[in-house]
């Protein structure tokens, strides 16, 4: 990563329009190696480029979603400013960031995915007028394309203005004239928090938090029920997932080299290349890592004869998730105490998938995943019986520690904010996306349980789509019962 020239330039010397000279000197990298810039080198970068403004852009595929969801979002807060920021970079170390990530409630109302962007609805007669505030082009005349940390000759080239309103179809402005905006807005004005603190320092005697919260949760329930854009979405998202998994199979003699790594590395490679991102810290656990249910330091050792636990998800470049796990055998082949602990996952993901459909509670498939291995527990002689007691006193938690499923969307874990009565007490609609996962953990230090038990960590996990007449798995490619797994890890090895 080169570090020769990256000094920053005020806030003066980026512009779209007309352009201005900085109103103080660039500030040079401590110990970069060059002192200054020559006038004659400052200059000559002025001039000799080409025009490379993108003219003719169609709208970006969601745009009339995205529309749709402004209107209601405009009717719900009528005569009232809202404010919808995508964020900012942050620090990773000393001078290098984390990958940007948009917010979602930004994301899903725009379309736009950019640093510093900012929605803005004014309320206009009966509704409101959105603008979508954003950088411009880096500045040529004063050099900030080529001096700042952020200029384009580093990070690369940002739309123009007018390029981002033929992309999104809302009309853009300078977002570094926003904050003096909001100062002097009057009226009811709403922002949702926690991305950009100097747009919320902007409205600190405009907003409360309890009002602000009810935007945020309007916007996580409108997230409910998704569209046919975003169900086309999720299913891409979990196609690429299907093929990582299949990745993951063919390199597990490598994994077995080298350790948990490979792994989440061969995962990310088919994240990387066919979306945006993993959707999460990917679980690649092996062995007695099963157990922990988030997983994520991957830097154990994958043995023959051990379980391999996958969750994992391939983010889209319309930043939608999937979120798909299985369990598999590294060596190719279940063992009769990891089959019998396998298989009882297995029959309690299928009666919970049974129990997803339009008019159901969205307990239901939690409670229906939950008895069956409550049987099991039961039956084995793990807990004392009967069923009943042990669902009433939820004693089955000891092993099945976790929830059977969320909603999924944008956010892996979506509609977090949305309410209590509305999602967990809620009723299914057709639309709605959620994950069936139920598991059975048996730690490596309990002694509870026979010692074939402990160190097995078993889940199976799905997603699952409500249709108007039951449901679809939209990751069925990849099987799920024990001897079909079986089958296609010894295809996929060859």
């Amino acid at each position: 990563m080169s570090d020769e020239l990256n000094p920053a330039v005020p806030d003066s010397a980026t512009a779209e329009g007309p352009e201005t000279e900085p109103e103080e000197p660039v500030k040079q990298r401590k110990n970069g190696l060059y002192p200054g810039v020559s006038d004659e080198l400052a200059e000559n970068m002025k001039s000799g480029w080409a025009d490379t403004e993108l003219r003719d852009l169609e709208p970006v595929e969601q745009a009339a979603h995205t529309a749709r969801r402004r209107a209601a979002l405009s009717a719900r807060f009528p005569g009232e400013r809202l404010v919808v920021p995508a964020g900012n970079l942050k620090t990773r170390s000393n001078d290098t960031e984390y990958p940007f990530r948009a917010s979602v409630e930004y994301a899903y109302l725009t379309g736009n995915q950019t640093e510093d962007g900012v929605l803005v609805l004014e309320p206009k007669g009966d509704g409101h007028e959105a603008t979508i505030y954003l950088l411009p082009r880096s500045n040529r005349e004063n050099g900030e394309f080529w001096l700042s940390g952020q200029g384009e000759l580093w990070v690369g080239r940002r739309h123009s203005l007018t390029e981002s309103e033929a992309l999104y179809g809302i009309p853009a402005a300078d977002v570094r004239e926003l904050a003096d905006k909001l100062r002097e807005a009057t009226g009811p004005v709403r922002v949702v928090r926690g991305y950009d603190a100097g747009i919320e320092a902007a409205l600190t005697d405009k907003v409360t938090a309890e009002r602000d919260e009810e935007l945020r949760v309007f916007l996580s329930e409108m997230r409910l029920v998704k569209d046919e854009f975003e169900i086309g979405e999720l299913q891409k998202a979990v196609d690429s997932t299907v093929r990582g998994f299949e990745d993951v199979v063919k390199v597990l003699d490598k994994a077995e080299a080298t350790s948990e790594r490979y792994i989440e590395g061969t995962f990310f490679l088919r994240a990387r290349v066919e979306g945006n991102d993993v959707g999460y810290g990917s679980i690649c656990a092996a062995g007695p890592h099963a157990c922990t249910l988030h997983w994520v330091r991957n830097d154990g050792p994958v043995r023959s004869g051990d379980l391999l636990l996958l969750d994992a998800g391939v983010e889209t470049h319309t930043l939608y998730t999937a979120d798909v796990t299985r369990t598999l055998p590294v060596n190719g082949t279940y063992s009769e105490i990891q089959k019998k602990i396998y298989d009882a996952v297995y029959d309690a993901q299928e009666a919970g998938i049974a129990a997803v459909k339009p008019g159901a509670k969205y307990r239901d498939f939690h409670d229906a995943a939950q008895r069956v291995l409550a049987e099991r527990l039961v039956e084995w002689g793990l807990v004392e019986g009967p069923v009943e007691r042990v669902l009433e006193l939820g004693l089955q938690r000891r092993w099945t520690l976790h929830g059977t499923g969320h909603m999924l969307g944008m956010d892996v874990h979506d509609c977090a904010a949305a309410r209590t009565e509305t999602y967990v007490d809620g009723t299914l609609e057709p639309g709605m996306v959620l994950t069936v996962e139920p598991g059975l953990y048996f730690q490596a230090d309990d002694l509870t349980v026979p010692e074939e038990y402990r160190g097995i960590g078993v889940r199976i996990e799905d997603d699952i789509l409500v249709t108007e007449d039951g449901n679809r798995n939209l990751s069925a490619g990849l099987p799920r019962r024990s001897d079909e797994v079986e089958a296609w890890m010894a295809t996929l090895k060859g």
